[in-house]
C-alpha cells in the first residue's frame, strides 16, 4: 500500500517557526514481538555493516551521504553535531570502528538498522504512554526529562517532541518516561530529517515499516511524512 495512503495515527503537529526547517517520518505499528530476532537479521546487520566498512572506512563522517545532511539539520536547530552527535552518526561511528550494531531487544535493533542505513536519526516510543497530539517545537526555559542513559536531558532551546504530559522525544536522547521496554507492543517511530532528504526519509520509513513487519510481526497501522 502507498505511503500517502496509511495516514492516520497520533496528530503530529509542527510549529509554524519549524516549518521548512525540517521533515518528519512518523510510523505506528501495533502487536510487535521482542521475541529473538533470527539469523537472517544478523545476516543482514552484517552485509550493511560491511557495505558501510567497504566504502567509508578511513573517511571523514561529514563526507559520507546522508551525515551533512543531519549536521546542518543539527546545526540550524542551535545543536553542535560535534558535541551532541546525531544518533545515527553514532550508530555509523561505532559500525566503521569494527563494533558492529549493539543489541537491545528486537524492536530496537531493527530500527537501529534503518537509521544507521539511511543515515537518519529515529526516535523510538512506546505508542501506549504517549498522551495525545505529538507536538513538534522548541524546547522552553528548563525543560527536560529523565533521558533512558542520563538522568537529565537539557531541551531549553532544542528541538523535541511533546505529548499532554511534556516533552518525551528528541533527536538525540529520549525520555524514560517512554522508552521501549520488554513490556512494549505498540510502537511510534519519529525520524527527522533536513527537508532536502525527504525522498530518503520515505524509502527509509517504508523499509522500516517492513522490517519491522517482517521481523517483529508487526502491524502497519499508520506510515506518512509531514512537512
Amino acid at each position: 500500500m502507498p505511503l500517502q495512503i496509511r495516514a492516520q495515527g497520533l496528530p503530529l503537529l509542527i510549529d509554524d517557526g519549524l516549518r521548512g526547517v525540517l521533515a518528519l517520518g512518523q510510523l505506528e505499528v501495533e502487536d510487535a514481538s521482542l521475541a529473538v530476532l533470527p539469523p537472517e537479521f544478523d545476516g543482514e546487520c552484517e552485509r550493511v555493516a560491511a557495505r558501510l566498512l567497504n566504502h567509508y572506512a578511513g573517511k571523514q563522517p561529514a563526507d559520507i551521504p546522508g551525515v551533512a545532511e543531519t549536521r546542518a539539520l543539527f546545526h540550524r536547530l542551535d545543536i553542535d553535531p560535534t558535541k551532541t552527535r546525531p544518533s545515527s552518526e553514532a550508530l555509523l561511528r561505532r559500525v566503521l570502528q569494527g563494533k558492529g550494531l549493539p543489541r537491545v531487544n528486537a524492536i530496537v535493533d531493527v530500527c537501529n538498522l534503518c537509521s544507521l542505513e539511511h543515515q537518519l536519526p529515529l526516535g523510538l516510543y512506546d505508542r501506549n504512554q504517549v498522551r495525545g497530539p505529538v507536538r513538534v517545537r522548541v524546547g522552553r526555559d528548563n525543560e527536560g526529562y529523565p533521558g533512558i542513559r542520563k538522568a537529565w536531558v537539557n531541551l531549553a532551546g532544542r528541538l523535541l517532541l511533546a505529548d499532554d504530559d511534556g516533552g518525551f522525544g528528541a533527536p538525540t536522547s529520549d525520555s524514560k518516561r517512554t522508552a521501549v521496554t520488554e513490556s512494549t507492543r505498540n510502537v511510534l517511530v519519529v525520524a527527522f530529517t533536513p527537508p532536502e532528504r525527504i525522498a530518503a526519509l520515505s524509502t527509509a520509513i517504508e523499509q522500516l515499516a517492513a522490517l519491522l513487519g517482517r521481523y517483529c510481526g508487526a502491524r502497519i497501522m499508520a506510515v506518512r511524512v509531514v512537512q
